[in-house]
């Protein structure tokens, strides 16, 4: 009785010094026994492992083998001339195989995995852990998140989903859970925590980086798996290694919870692309002398440095030179940071943005709104005689040039795909952008019809490609 008034006394005592302890800070500690080190994280291993499934893409490729001395006399006369041109024909088809892992985000079938992972292929089988095997169809690809959304069918049958946390609260030292099907070996779990977060300068696949670091070990095959929290949450996919040898070296990445949530509304909504918020802004990073000049301690935030006549952060007030300091309350270390918090937010609404324009700090209310589609980009395949016949060009907006990521501001004329013809066999790319053709400017994809059906017998045309001007001379066919 007396040890439990003494115990009751330094609680009392430990109260009024400390003060109160919230639920987080009584929830997050260190180990302190052998008893807590020993506990296992098997009970958030079996809550979360059945909504993690593997995922294989298989493509037919087909070709022919060439054997480039088959009209040489000499050749025939060894090989002879049927086996030669049986041969030099007859195509050839192999299966190639990629594998990567997925997670179940609804019990209706809904997958979540990354872009790269089915990329190219022409069958996407998810393989549940019971090892049924399933094809998926995919609802959405998105390859500026390097996210794409699956949808399998079972009838009358509900799957074991995750639930997803949300990834703005997590802090770095939390311990989290990677589990995926690295190197094709079978569903695998391993634990680490939460190295960093923040990081932009990971994938070169992904536009807007913001990812979760861990040092949960991630090796290939481990790309759209995922990685859970103690109570079983999702709180990103797998997607990236920063690796020498291809294999874990401590360091792995994923795309978090918030970013992953977006991408998936938008596929139940029946999108065929992500619709994000656009902020017609070219930003800088903040460096430490721009940070002493404004009076900073420490580097932060982003400069902006363009803005386009229609941005909706010109329409809120911000001007070319503000510093953008927080988005939503949240903030901003870097422009990276900006432009990914920006546009996943949802379409619709607007965002409080907080800015400081000399010495003075601001706020600005901006609208949530997608690129303008102006002028309409009017798709056109070019046909004819002409050096351009076989590409695919559109009028340039803020939108398709966003699609396209070009700058806001650029205008004209652009090659969005070429599709064969005179325009492959010259050399013409994707991003060409068509200033002028015989002395006459190239403003709309009519002008370039028009041209198209004067058919003059010389191109001389004017081209940008890579922000160079290239000036050539073409006959038509």
């Amino acid at each position: 009785m007396i040890d439990r008034l003494r115990k009751l006394a330094l609680f009392l005592f430990g109260f009024c010094l400390l003060g109160p302890v919230t639920l987080a800070e009584a929830q997050t500690k260190v180990p302190s026994s052998r008893a807590e080190i020993s506990l296992s994280f098997s009970p958030v291993v079996k809550k979360t492992a059945p909504g993690v499934v593997n995922i294989y893409t298989r493509k037919i490729v087909r070709n022919r083998r060439f054997m480039p001395f088959a009209d040489d006399p000499i050749f025939r006369h060894f090989f002879g001339r049927d086996d030669l041109e049986r041969d030099d024909t007859r195509p050839r088809r192999r299966v190639q195989n990629s594998l990567g892992s997925g997670v179940i985000v609804d019990e209706t079938g809904i997958v979540v995995t990354n872009e790269h992972v089915i990329q190219g292929g022409d069958d996407i089988i998810v393989v549940l852990p019971d090892k049924r095997e399933i094809e998926a169809e995919v609802m959405l690809r998105d390859r500026r998140t390097d996210l794409a959304v699956l949808r399998i069918k079972l009838k009358g049958e509900r799957l074991r989903a995750l639930k997803l946390r949300d990834s703005d609260t997590l802090a770095v030292g939390d311990l989290v859970l990677a589990i995926g099907n690295p190197f094709g070996v079978g569903q695998t779990v391993t634990s680490g925590i939460i190295s960093a977060l923040g990081r932009t300068k990971v994938s070169r696949r992904a536009d807007y980086q913001f990812f979760i670091q861990t040092d949960a070990a991630i090796n290939p095959g481990n790309s759209g798996g995922a990685l859970v929290d103690m109570d079983g949450n999702l709180v990103g996919i797998n997607t990236a290694i920063f690796s020498r040898s291809g294999g874990s070296h401590g360091i792995g990445f994923a795309i978090p919870a918030n970013i992953v949530r977006n991408v998936i509304e938008n596929a139940v909504a029946g999108r065929e692309k992500v619709r994000r918020p656009w902020a017609g802004a070219s930003l800088q990073d903040v460096t430490s002398d721009i940070a002493e000049s404004l009076g900073f301690a420490r580097p932060r935030g982003a400069l902006v440095r363009v803005l386009h006549d229609q941005s909706p952060l010109r329409a809120a007030g911000i001007k070319v030179g503000d510093l953008l300091l927080e988005i939503g309350k949240r903030e901003v270390e870097n422009s990276k940071e900006f432009a990914s918090r920006f546009a996943n937010l949802p379409a619709g609404g607007t965002v409080r943005v907080l800015y400081q324009r000399g010495d003075q700090a601001k706020t600005a209310e901006v609208s949530l709104l997608p690129p303008p589609e102006d002028p309409p980009r009017n798709l056109t395949l070019i046909k004819g005689y002409g050096p351009m016949s076989g590409a695919v060009v559109g009028n340039l907006s803020p939108a398709l040039a966003d699609d396209m990521r070009r700058d806001p501001r650029e205008t004209g004329v652009i090659v969005t795909k070429v599709q064969g013809g005179r325009a492959r066999e010259i050399g013409f790319r994707r991003g060409d952008i068509v200033l002028e053709i015989n002395g006459q400017k190239i403003n709309r994809v009519n002008d370039l019809k028009k041209m198209e059906r004067q058919a003059p017998e010389l191109w001389r045309m004017v081209m940008r490609r890579n922000g160079r001007v290239i000036r050539s001379t073409f006959q038509s066919y």
